[in-house]
């Protein structure tokens, strides 16, 4: 009878073992699930952080595509310019009158598509996109500074920057009617035809 006995007292001991084990291995992945869950919440929160940080304040110009891929530059609301001294020497990203192609926007698209000359080495490689050039509006109108802002490669780039060094003098933007200098972003598309 004593040998029947602890046979039972073993498999219950058993029982207790295996479920005080599953019980661990819960517990664990639980915690596993909670510190995942934790590094996932942190994660979001980050990325919200570095959206938030990335918003430009109101005072600076938000982009708007138009339909032809120009890029027009307006600031968030409608406030009144905050008085300030103007430096010959500034470079102005927002001015009561911006930079103006001669004959104006459609002028200027019209100087891209008879000027710019699809780059061999892109057509071969079948390189299509937008390539962003930053350059400066003197106040004689005159293009300096010119950078590429986002390229593409294939030899586009180089052939946006000769097409902006390529454009005629600009009328050139003022603030509080004197001329001054702007900085001004072009996109300029290079598309394939098939």
């Amino acid at each position: 009878m004593k040998t029947i006995m602890i046979i039972i007292d073993k498999s219950r001991l058993l029982k207790k073992i295996a479920l005080t084990a599953l019980l661990i291995i819960f517990s664990i992945s639980f915690c596993q699930a909670q510190s995942i869950k934790k590094a996932l919440e942190q994660q979001q929160q980050q990325q919200q952080q570095q959206q938030t940080n990335t918003e430009l304040p109101s005072q600076y110009p938000r982009f708007i595509e138009i339909e032809d891929d120009i890029v027009v530059e307006e600031p968030y609301d409608d406030e009144e310019i905050v008085d300030e001294e103007i430096v010959d020497e500034e470079i102005f990203v927002i001015v009561e009158s911006p930079p103006e192609f001669p004959g104006g926007d459609d002028a200027r698209l019209n100087f891209l598509r008879n000027n710019v000359k699809y780059p061999q080495m892109a057509r071969e490689a079948g390189i299509q996109g937008t390539v962003y050039v930053s350059f400066t509006v003197e106040k004689d109108g005159s293009i300096t500074q010119v950078k590429i802002a986002r390229g593409i490669g294939g030899g586009c780039d180089e052939e946006a920057v000769r097409i902006v060094r390529l454009m005629p003098k600009w009328k050139p933007g003022t603030q509080k009617g004197k001329k001054v200098r702007v900085s001004f972003n072009m996109p300029i598309k290079f598309t394939l035809q098939d």
